[in-house]
């Protein structure tokens, strides 16, 4: 049975962006070469930490949204591990309360941004007659 997962890694600030973009492929890799599909991928760019790791105060923030069998999990964790580029990483599996917010949030990113503003403001609109 395939699972929903959400893995968020922080990439070390000296790569370049193909580099970058060659270790985020390189999980994504991981996770399409062991049967599963990828359904969201997000760029978050370069963050300052809350503390130093190795001796640095920033690194690329990469979100991957897949689903996969639950045994692949300890494969990409493994490859995180491994890849010195890598300076922290978590994956998680959704439940269905958090895979429901997560597709909403999706949808609410690809929308053009009067659509976005419109959303937000219907949603706080439904949380005050709640």
């Amino acid at each position: 049975m395939l699972n929903h997962y959400e893995a968020v890694f922080i990439l070390t600030p000296v790569l370049s962006d193909n580099q970058m973009k060659e270790a985020v492929d390189k999980f994504k890799a991981v996770i399409s070469d062991n049967g599963g599909t990828i359904t969201n991928e997000e760029n978050w760019g370069m963050r300052k930490l809350a503390y130093p790791i190795q001796k640095k105060s920033t690194g690329f923030y990469a979100l991957l949204q897949f689903d996969v069998e639950p045994t692949v999990i300890a494969a990409l964790e493994t490859q995180f591990r491994r890849d010195e580029r890598v300076l922290r990483f978590l994956t998680f599996r959704l439940d269905k309360y958090a895979y429901e917010y997560a597709e909403k949030r999706k949808n609410v990113k690809s929308q053009p941004k009067e659509v976005k503003e419109e959303a937000a403001k219907k949603e706080t609109k439904e949380e005050k007659e709640n």
